[in-house]
Parts: structure tokens; C-alpha cells; sequence
């Protein structure tokens, strides 16, 4: 069964592409038709490829891997902020750190440098400091949190990327496929789906159209954490039953020395007494 239907992205709006001279020939297989010199967007494609890329986040989500949410223009920032929190995913809706990717141990090192700012405050280190300093210091971790703080927790590279408008954020795209992570995105009838893994087309610029995809895919992430936390806590109802049995012999064997010696002390009375 679908996860949407063609009505649900119509009424959202999916369908709208841009200018006919805006195009990219490379999306000519997902374009329906030309409608007062726009293209409109084929969404029986759409609904296929938003069930296979959704279906393929939900396996990544139920592996323990990450996928970072990217999406910084304005009619996708507070979505994405949402939808990616909802199921514990970072993401970037400001703007992107470039080399966040190829050069990621730079980008912790900042990330370590907010946290340690952080024990500084709390503790009263900066407490000492004279208020400018201190407004400073303040300033600048503000600054960190705004363009880092939701990949804080962040480790490791990420195992894909949730792409919307991979125009816009074509920087980003390039730095995922030079390392080999693969990449899922909203790709409208203007940008070029030859460098992503999982094209989704649709129509990028519209809220709606947005949140109805990143609902789909979220929903489906969420599908696999589930599914996760199903199996590990069969792994380790399994893993405590296999080490309650030894215990369990071991306690049944020891019942039977006691009771066998009870016998035994019942036999070596018995003559005594008559």
C-alpha cells in the first residue's frame, strides 16, 4: 500500500513545476505535461519514488544509522526543524557549514568547543571575566548554536541525506557524493537528478508540498526506530533467558543433593533407634 496518494499531493500543490524555460532536460522523465508555459509534474511518478526512498530511510533508520536533514530556505527551515526532531535526526536549516561533511572533524571540533563554553558558564569560570568579555563569549556561543546546535549530536557522518531544493543546497549535495553518502531529495522540474540516489519529484518552493513529503518520510523513519527497539528488546529478552537457564539447573541440581542427603541422614537414623 502507498504511504500517499496522488489526491494528497495534489492538493498540496506537488504538482507545479516552474517556468518551461527554467527546466532541466534531465527531469524531462518525470514531467507530465506543459500547462500555460509551466511544467506540471507527473505525481504518479512521485508516489512511486516517495515509497521507494521512504521505504529506504525506514531500513536506514532501523539499522542505528543516521540521516541528516538539510533544507535552508525559508518555506522549508521550521518544517524540516520539526519533522527531523520528531524522530531524533539532525539537520541543518541555516546556513551550510561548508566542508561540514568532507572536513567533519573541524565542524566537531566547534561542537566540542559549545559544550565546553557551556561548562565554563555553568560552572562560574566566566563569571570572573568582565562583562564585555563575557557578552563576547556569549555572542559567540549563540552564534555556535545557531548554525550547529541541531547537529550536536551528530558523532559520525551521517548515512544519508534528506535533501529539499538541491539547487539551493548544491554545495552540500557535492560534498555527500564525493564521500559515497547517498542522498535523497525534493527535486523540481528547474534542478538536475543525475546526482541523487533516490529523486523524489516534486515541487520544491511550496510549504505544503514540503511538509506532506517530509511527513511521508518521517512517518517512516519512525517505522524503523520502532521496529529497532522491537528487536533489540526481543534480543535481550532472549539473551536474559539464555542465561537464567544455567542458574536455573543449577538450582534444581542443588535441591536434589539436599534432598538425597536429607534421605541419607534419614537411612543412618533409623537403626539407632530401634
Amino acid at each position: 500500500m502507498a504511504r500517499t496518494d496522488f489526491d494528497s499531493l495534489l492538493a498540496a500543490g506537488a504538482h507545479f513545476g516552474h517556468l518551461k524555460r527554467k527546466w532541466n532536460p534531465a527531469m524531462a522523465p518525470y514531467i507530465f505535461m506543459e500547462r500555460n508555459g509551466i511544467h506540471i509534474i507527473d505525481l504518479h511518478k512521485t508516489v512511486a519514488k516517495l515509497d521507494q526512498a521512504a521505504d529506504a530511510l525506514k531500513q536506514i533508520a532501523k539499522s542505528g544509522k543516521r540521516i541528516l536533514f538539510v533544507g535552508t530556505k525559508k518555506q522549508a527551515q521550521e518544517i524540516i526543524a520539526e519533522k527531523a526532531a520528531s524522530v531524533g535526526m539532525p539537520y541543518v536549516t541555516e546556513r551550510w557549514p561548508g566542508g561540514m561533511l568532507t572536513n567533519f572533524p573541524t565542524i566537531r571540533k566547534a561542537v566540542k568547543k559549545m559544550a565546553n563554553i557551556d561548562k565554563l558558564l555553568s560552572d562560574g569560570t566566566y563569571d570572573k571575566l568582565s562583562k564585555r568579555e563575557n557578552l563576547q563569549i556569549r555572542r559567540k556561543r549563540a552564534k555556535l548554536e545557531k548554525n550547529l546546535g541541531s547537529i550536536a549530536d551528530l558523532t559520525r557522518l551521517p548515512s544519508a541525506l534528506f535533501v529539499v531544493d538541491v539547487m539551493k543546497e548544491h554545495i552540500a549535495v557535492s560534498e555527500a557524493n564525493r564521500l559515497g553518502i547517498p542522498v535523497f531529495a525534493i527535486v523540481d522540474t528547474n534542478s538536475d537528478p543525475r546526482d541523487i540516489d533516490f529523486v523524489i519529484p516534486a515541487n520544491d518552493d511550496a510549504a505544503k508540498s514540503i511538509e506532506l513529503i517530509l511527513s511521508v518520510v518521517c512517518g517512516a523513519i519512525n517505522e524503523g526506530l520502532e521496529e529497532r527497539k522491537v528487536e533489540k528488546a526481543d534480543q535481550e529478552a532472549n539473551a536474559e533467558k539464555k542465561e537464567g537457564k544455567v542458574p536455573a539447573v543449577e538450582a534444581e541440581e542443588e535441591v536434589a543433593e539436599e534432598v538425597e542427603a536429607a534421605e541419607e541422614a534419614e537411612e543412618a537414623e533409623a537403626p539407632a533407634e530401634e
